[in-house]
């Protein structure tokens, strides 16, 4: 089992940015990949980005330049740095984890980001 909780959101203006922090606790080394999922109002829950045991990293055209996933083995922390925000980046913002061996996928609780003027 692994536990996953995010922090870091809030509420910026557009062109500004944020650092999304994601905690993991509990089996680690069972984790395939971390990734980074949003679901803005009305919309689905989308993968913006994901990295990696291996380190590599993937993004969404959407974000693709704008937000870089990163990781602290140390601190079993997984990072999604935000820049350049527009209004369309409204959501709330999801960690995710997927076990190697039972593909199993967990989910943090969720923080919200809101981009206003």
């Amino acid at each position: 089992q692994v536990q996953l909780e995010e922090s870091g959101g809030g509420s910026v203006q557009p062109g500004g940015s944020l650092l999304l922090s994601c905690v993991s606790s509990g089996k680690i080394s069972t984790i395939r990949f971390t990734s980074w999922h949003r679901q803005g109002p009305g919309k689905e829950r989308e993968q913006v980005a994901r990295i990696g045991a291996d380190g590599r990293t993937e993004y969404s055209d959407s974000v693709k330049g704008r937000f870089t996933i990163s990781r602290d083995n140390a601190k079993n922390t997984v990072y999604l740095q935000m820049n350049t925000l527009k209004p369309e980046d409204t959501a709330v913002y999801y960690c995710g984890a997927q076990n190697y061996f039972t593909n199993n996928f967990y989910w943090g609780q969720g923080t919200q980001v809101t981009i206003s003027s």
